[in-house]
């Protein structure tokens, strides 16, 4: 059985960091793309980062480009969401969620409908007080 756990959300100043994880089980991150979304109340679920399932690289999404990095420990079977510098506007729920079919850079980076992806966690939230 597919699972995703998401971990790490807190409340956190403007200009702090923090890094969520994602724990997987049922499946082998080894073979599989991952990204990481978020959402706020009211607006869609956004693309933050991905890690490819075709070749592994990675890659962030425009609003947080150069401030969020998306990183997978193979060993443990986790993901993590490494975030620097952050603003009030990165407040959300995040999420990690994967796909055995879709390439989940395809909803990060490419535009596709992040419904693409079958398998979601339930969320952790992170605030991110001015």
């Amino acid at each position: 059985q597919v699972k995703l756990v998401e971990s790490g959300g807190s409340l956190v100043q403007a200009g702090g960091s923090l890094r969520l994880s994602c724990r997987a089980s049922g499946f082998d991150l080894d073979y599989f793309g991952i990204g990481w979304f978020r959402q706020v109340p009211g607006k869609e679920r956004e693309g933050v980062a991905c890690i490819s399932s075709s070749d592994g690289s990675s890659y962030s999404g425009d609003s947080v480009k150069g401030r969020f990095t998306i990183s997978r420990d193979h060993d443990n079977n986790l993901v993590y969401l490494q975030m620097n510098n952050l603003k009030p506007e990165d407040t959300a729920v995040y999420f990690c969620a994967t796909d055995f079919e879709t390439d989940p850079c395809n909803t990060v980076v490419r535009g596709w409908s992040v419904n693409a992806m079958d398998y979601w966690g339930k969320g952790t939230r992170v605030t991110v007080s001015s």
